[in-house]
């Protein structure tokens, strides 16, 4: 029986890594799929930033690379986006 690990817990993103020609747009789907998946109180960025570490070296060229490196350049701070206060007021 495999370990379970606590970065990949459904082996989602290691089983991308496997998927020959897999499109930067599944690798998409499966990182929300993943993201979805985690404890609320895990520091995303850091499990990001280690899944990086894991396998950015084996797979640069790799679209899961692009993807995970994206959501850690992306995952800043929450902005507002819409809603009555983005509004012009007279």
């Amino acid at each position: 029986m495999r370990e379970r690990d606590e970065l990949d817990p459904k082996g989602l993103i290691r089983e991308a890594y496997r998927i020959d020609g897999i499109t930067g747009g599944e690798c998409r789907s499966i990182f929300l799929d993943w993201a979805l998946s985690m404890d609320s109180d895990r520091d995303t960025q850091g499990d990001i930033a280690a899944l990086l570490e894991r396998y950015r070296g084996e797979h640069p060229e790799h679209p899961m690379t692009q993807v995970l490196t994206e959501g850690l350049e992306r995952s800043g701070k929450p902005r507002r986006r819409g809603g009555w206060k983005s509004r012009p007021r007279e």
